[in-house]
């Protein structure tokens, strides 16, 4: 007697489901982080230029009429430009993992880089488990 063809699934398949589900959820918040970081970059970018050139321009004219508190406007204008462009490579650096794991799951290469770290874990280490893409990018 043949076997009685079911409808459910098997565990095998409902697992494949679940992890195509996972990479397909990566995928699209990848995606979305990237959108964001590149329209957050784009404006910081703008701002660190505006703010930069703002702290030049007080310095330089502070320093020509002496004005002390002036000059230190002008370097704290600096100052916030360079943490504004600390940011922006920050952002950057993001961005290009993000790219890795997108090409990683088109390549179907992909696995999860969460980290999972074990609270009960007496180490100096903390016990992190990591998985990484081949390059061990974290």
């Amino acid at each position: 007697m043949p076997p009685i063809p079911t409808t459910e699934k098997t565990t095998t398949q409902k697992i494949d489901d679940v992890f195509d589900k996972n990479k397909l959820d990566d995928l699209s918040d990848s995606l979305s982080k990237r959108h964001c970081l590149n329209r957050c970059n784009m404006g910081l970018n703008y701002l660190f230029h505006v703010v930069q050139a703002a702290g030049i321009l007080t310095t330089t004219v502070a320093a020509g009429y002496d004005e002390r508190f002036l000059i230190w406007v002008g370097v704290g204008l600096n100052l916030l430009a360079s943490l504004i462009n600390v940011y922006e490579k920050t952002n950057s650096e993001i961005m290009k993992r993000l790219l890795k794991d997108i090409q990683a799951i088109k390549n179907g290469t992909y696995l999860d880089e969460g980290e999972v770290v074990d609270p009960l874990s007496n180490n100096n280490n903390n016990n992190k488990a990591t998985t990484s893409t081949p390059d061990n990018t974290v």
